[in-house]
């Protein structure tokens, strides 16, 4: 006998893991709309309202105080709420908010409302990945998680695009910007209804029909006939695993599989047998925050103060993002043929000499070509990040342990912002991106200390 996710481990990619990954990628794409118009709203604010860095740098950090939280009770109610649930609610709360932030009369109403529109996006993106991962076959379970992780270029673009043609366009044109950020609260309508939930956390809830019916439609999708016992039957002989799978283990009991959750969940993320990748987890989630938003919330603000004029700026910055695909697609090749670690590890250390790079970038064609390779490294490592992370965990503490990572992350992402102006001041581009550089060098000798998890099932985490 097999296990229901040792059957869901040995499909191929089938239709309906492919309307999974697009319609949570969808998610993770308007998400990133949003966290990147703040960028291109920042340097519209600094002319239109005269504001100083100072309160530029509160608008770009406050996000992600409400990220920080959010990610952290995110990945709590993922285990306990479940997946589906609390990804469908986080598309709601910051939709809402973003469209409320359209109306704001001055800098604190805008901050307060950034503030709630970080709460619902910090706990997204760690329950989204989580989902998809669970789901996911063993041997392409890397990428595919990376593929989700590319809809982040997506959101990006479509920010940049959004920040390029209506952000300049008069006085108000921030606030059309951000009036399109209503567009998740009505998306949250289609992942509650369009979406399953994971198998792994109904199971560990004992609701073991409901995770059946999800298997047997996954295997339908997949021509695999459906086993013709009682929920928890095993699979006909004829549902094997793709080629380049590992034999499916000796079966479990129904029993048996309900408990083995319900054993892990006393395990702490900081217990003897995971505290040593957690602390790695934590230092790469950290290096990478710090960095990447705080190069990419200021980056047309800094372009603007080295001075070009909107248009000119944001329509550099779009160009910078559009690396950011080519990126992620490198970077869900290389997950599965190198492994998890080694990907990480080599697109932070490229981040790393791009950071210092663009630092030194004195001119149009050497800012353009260092900000692009940049976007091309730095998020390829949020691919293979996102890929790595809900291996770490068992299921019982998977959403809480992606959860606390993206949370303590997101404190790199509060500080960086308003670190900017404190570093122009010391000095110049060189020193601010020399710093990144440092983040991302500590980031990626992280990397190398956290397990290689290419191949492994999530169930022998």
């Amino acid at each position: 006998m097999t296990t229901r996710t040792e059957r869901l481990d040995g499909l191929p990619f089938t239709r309906k893991h492919r309307r999974l990954l697009f319609g949570s990628g969808i998610g993770w794409a308007l998400d990133a709309m949003d966290v990147g118009l703040i960028s291109f709203v920042m340097a519209a604010l600094a002319v239109h309202w005269s504001l100083t860095p100072t309160e530029l740098s509160w608008i770009g950090s406050i996000g992600f105080v409400g990220m920080a939280l959010g990610a952290a009770f995110g990945g709590l109610l993922a285990d306990k709420i479940g997946r589906r649930q609390v990804f469908a609610a986080t598309l709601l709360v910051y939709g809402l908010a973003t469209g409320a932030a359209a109306l704001s009369t001055g800098v604190a109403m805008l901050i307060v409302l950034r503030f709630i529109v970080g709460l619902g996006l910090g706990a997204e993106l760690p329950v989204a990945s989580t989902l998809v991962s669970e789901f996911a076959p063993r041997r392409i379970r890397g990428r595919v998680v990376v593929i989700l992780e590319g809809f982040w270029a997506v959101g990006w673009i479509m920010a940049a695009l959004i920040g390029y043609f209506v952000v300049p366009v008069g006085d108000d044109g921030w606030r059309w910007a951000l009036a399109v950020g209503l567009v998740p609260a009505a998306y949250a309508l289609v992942v509650r209804f369009g979406l399953p939930e994971s198998v792994r956390y109904l199971e560990s809830r004992g609701r073991v029909d409901e995770a059946e019916r999800i298997v047997r439609d996954y295997e339908a999708s997949a021509g695999i006939e459906a086993p013709g016992a009682a929920a928890g039957a095993a699979a006909p002989a004829t549902a094997q695993p793709d080629a380049g799978d590992a034999p499916p283990a000796t079966a479990q009991p129904d029993a048996e599989a309900a408990s083995a959750p319900a054993s892990e969940a006393g395990e702490s993320i900081w217990s003897p047998r995971l505290r040593r990748r957690t602390a790695a987890l934590w230092i790469v989630w950290f290096g990478i925050n710090f960095s990447y938003y705080g190069a990419f919330i200021w980056l047309p603000s800094l372009l603007v103060s080295q001075g070009f004029d909107l248009v000119r700026s944001f329509g550099y910055t779009l160009i910078i993002t559009l690396a950011q695909l080519p990126g992620y697609a490198v970077a869900a090749w290389l997950i599965e043929v190198w492994g998890r670690r080694v990907t990480l590890a080599v697109f932070l250390v490229g981040s790393a000499v791009a950071a210092g790079l663009f630092g030194l970038a004195d001119s149009p064609a050497t800012i353009i070509a260092a900000g692009m390779a940049l976007s091309f490294f730095n998020l390829g490592a949020w691919g293979a990040l996102y890929a790595i992370g809900p291996e770490l965990y068992p299921t019982a503490t998977r959403g809480s342990g992606t959860g606390a990572a993206a949370a303590f992350g997101r404190i790199a992402s509060i500080i960086a912002p308003l670190l900017v102006p404190i570093l122009l001041d010391l000095g110049d581009t060189v020193m601010v991106f020399g710093v990144f550089a440092a983040a991302f060098v500590v980031a990626a000798l992280a990397a190398f200390s956290l397990p290689e998890r290419k191949g492994v099932a999530l169930e022998d985490t």
